[in-house]
């Protein structure tokens, strides 16, 4: 029978073949597996190569992301450098100009030693995709809606350009989660996504899964999981089976929180624009819709003054300052200076991103705090920024 998400998060099958019938997947914390014979290998040997806590986890992720096959990985980053490895040298990536720091970070030194061009692009514009892909690009790696300015790129479209030039499209899913987004089913062959953040939600582990619908792709990817041993520990792959049977209830509660919160920052007077595709008139709203269930948990603004935003993430009291999204804590970042600080200036510069760009993970609180603690700050600021004038005048 085949179930729908909520359903099949917490009604998989948790222990195959133990006769004990578990209904909580065993935690499997060994590193090696006895042998049946001196030239008969079981089905485990080494938990770099398989674990079957680690296995329950793939085979759920596969079926939650509609793919044949997932790999679960020590940490998101993990698992975006596994697609990398599928570009050698002389060969070049594809990716989208408004992405993760920490992937911007990684892109650049695969540019440096592995001999692979990276060329970047905003992949909302799918003219400038189609100039982009060549005889050379082996991989298109895109996040929708992306992190932090939440721009939306039409994920069939850019399936269509990738798939006719012979290039794969690999789409960080992270800020989504399959539960709003299943990026397989428009046409990507690879969905990549942190564990950390939705998949888990608690802000307790670090992670990193893969799925992909073809299977020679899949053991392309298993064999540099296995071989680089980048996969997920047993005890952190129990971790996220726990998690994951929450996230229906976890970002059913934090998107309709997120509408509260960003409908709240629109009024905001000291407030100059609010990214979030949730709104009728964001430039994807039209795209995002047609391809997502909901719209974001996370939520970008930027005010009319960089110390303001500043400001304003420092008075925050039930918003505490972190890195990362998709937990059920609420959070803020000024992520030019945190997860994104690895982008040169220069860089954030030219793709638009404000200094004082403030990014907001919408967590489970009341809704009505959530604002009050955000009004608060704004007040907190704008009284320091009048204070601040003030000594100037004086001065």
């Amino acid at each position: 029978m085949s179930y729908r998400l909520p359903t099949l998060i917490v009604q998989f099958e948790p222990a195959p073949g133990d006769p004990n019938a578990p209904l909580s997947t065993p935690l499997y914390q060994t590193a090696t597996f006895e042998q049946p014979g001196a030239d008969e290998l079981g089905p485990y040997d080494y938990s770099r190569s398989g674990n079957p806590t680690r296995t329950v986890l793939e085979d759920l992720v596969a079926e939650m992301e509609g793919g044949s096959r997932a790999l679960a990985f020590a940490s998101g980053m993990a698992a975006i450098t596994a697609v990398t490895r599928l570009a050698g040298p002389g060969d070049a990536i594809v990716a989208g100009d408004d992405l993760y720091g920490g992937t911007y970070r990684l892109l650049s030194r695969i540019g440096e030693t592995h001999g692979i061009e990276v060329r970047y692009v905003d992949t909302t514009d799918l003219d400038a995709v189609a100039r982009a892909l060549d005889e050379r690009a082996r991989l298109l790696l895109l996040e929708t809606p992306t992190n932090p300015l939440l721009k939306v790129t039409d994920l069939r479209a850019a399936a269509r350009l990738a798939r006719d030039n012979g290039t794969l499209l690999a789409v960080d899913n992270s800020i989504m989660s399959p539960y709003f987004q299943k990026p397989l089913e428009l046409g990507a062959d690879i969905v990549v996504e942190s564990a950390t953040k939705a998949l888990s939600g608690h802000s307790d582990m670090t992670g990193g899964v893969v799925a992909v619908k073809d299977p020679e792709l899949a053991e392309r990817l298993y064999w540099v999981q296995n071989s680089e041993g980048a996969g997920l520990a047993p005890f952190e792959s129990w971790l996220l089976l726990r998690s994951v049977k929450t996230l229906a209830v976890r970002l059913d509660r934090q998107a309709a929180n997120a509408e509260r919160v960003a409908r709240f920052l629109r009024e905001r007077p000291e407030v100059e624009a609010v990214h979030w595709p949730g709104f009728a008139d964001h430039p994807g709203h039209a795209i995002h819709a047609a391809q997502a269930r909901g719209a974001s948990v996370v939520i970008s603004f930027a005010t009319n003054d960089d110390d303001t935003a500043r400001r304003i993430v420092e008075a925050t009291e039930v918003f505490k300052i972190s890195v990362s999204f998709g937990g059920v804590g609420s959070v803020i970042s000024l992520p030019c200076q945190l997860s994104h600080a690895s982008i040169p200036p220069e860089v954030r510069r030219a793709r638009a991103i404000p200094e004082g760009l403030v990014r907001l993970s919408v967590g489970i609180e009341a809704a009505e705090d959530l604002v009050a603690d955000l009004d608060a700050a704004f007040a907190t600021a704008n009284a320091g920024r009048t204070r601040s004038r003030t000594r100037e005048v004086t001065a």
